[in-house]
């Protein structure tokens, strides 16, 4: 999710849903060693509870970073084992950590040897290419959780390092849940998460069944409104009450807020919420409004209220 769910998309997310866990997109360690450690930690305190998803291999450096998480005051500190790309193969993490669970464990120990209360949580595939044993993603688990991990996020596909896309490598390998499951019973002391091709609130509370945890990527960020009812339906908390529409204002003050004291430009945030309105009459327009680039010199709220004028007299989306 690099450049998806920035603290913009987060903000979004957490007027939606109170309780989920947010995750930032993947942060490399060279990043926060060598780069602007404020752009890429600072987060809104309403975004809590957000955990920090670093990418990196390099035990010394791990560690760095997770004292920095500690010390910006995330919830948790989540390891990337799983993202297949080749610009993250070409750093030496992601995916291709999965054959190398040594390493992975020694990075875990140095950063728990560094935090004090943030938990260390790893995000990994079931397999690499075309090793598809159960054998290797549970020995990858073994290994990892003997370092002192116990909480693990597995996409339930495998990822293949050579001749597919990252987006091909979210859709050709096939969905084997089965494995993740089957971890759950081997390891029943660890929390399992699942992860992958997951879009209905049916198919989550089937898996909170075998399960300890879903996390729900794309679906949240091109849907967000799905996570409307997940406080009330998963955390047996009252819901918000905001509507649409609420939720649709209060992004507009936050990119008012956002421009008066940082500068950033609303379209930059705007796009994060176009997934706001989907299968609602006149989605299609009120998207287009909201993507026009002759309205940037235009407010936030002007533009919004330029949406509803056209979703209202648009066929529906």
């Amino acid at each position: 999710m690099m450049d998806w769910t920035d603290r913009h998309c987060r903000f979004l997310h957490r007027l939606i849903t109170r309780h989920t866990l947010l995750y930032t997109e993947m942060v490399t360690t060279g990043a926060l060693i060598h780069g602007d450690v404020e752009r890429h930690l600072r987060y809104h305190a309403e975004e809590h509870p957000v955990a920090l998803q670093l990418g990196g291999s390099e035990p010394a450096d791990l560690a760095h970073c997770a004292r920095l998480a500690e010390q910006w005051g995330y919830d948790e500190v989540n390891l990337n084992c799983g993202c297949p790309s080749e610009r993250v193969q070409r750093g030496a993490f992601g995916a291709c950590l999965m054959a190398e669970a040594s390493l992975v464990a020694d990075g875990v120990k140095a950063m728990l040897d560094v935090v004090s209360h943030v938990p260390v949580t790893v995000k990994h595939r079931i397999g690499i290419d075309r090793i598809e044993s159960y054998e290797f993603v549970r020995d990858f688990v073994g290994t990892v959780s003997e370092a002192g991990c116990k909480v693990f996020i597995v996409h339930a596909r495998n990822a293949w390092l050579k001749g597919l896309s990252p987006k091909e490598n979210r859709e050709i390998p096939p969905l084997r849940y089965e494995m993740v499951y089957r971890l759950k019973q081997e390891f029943p002391e660890l929390t399992i998460a699942v992860n992958g091709g997951i879009t209905l609130n049916e198919q989550v509370q089937a898996h909170l069944e075998q399960v300890d945890g879903v996390m729900v990527g794309r679906e949240a960020y091109h849907n967000p409104w799905v996570m409307a009812d997940w406080d009330h339906r998963f955390w047996g908390a009252e819901p918000s009450g905001l509507t649409r529409e609420d939720v649709e204002r209060l992004m507009c003050d936050h990119m008012v807020r956002e421009h008066a004291e940082h500068g950033t430009p609303w379209h930059t945030m705007a796009r994060h919420m176009l997934g706001l309105r989907n299968g609602l009459p006149g989605a299609r327009r009120w998207r287009q409004v909201w993507s026009d680039h002759r309205l940037r010199g235009n407010t936030p709220h002007e533009v919004m209220a330029l949406a509803h004028a056209g979703a209202a007299t648009a066929s529906p989306a």
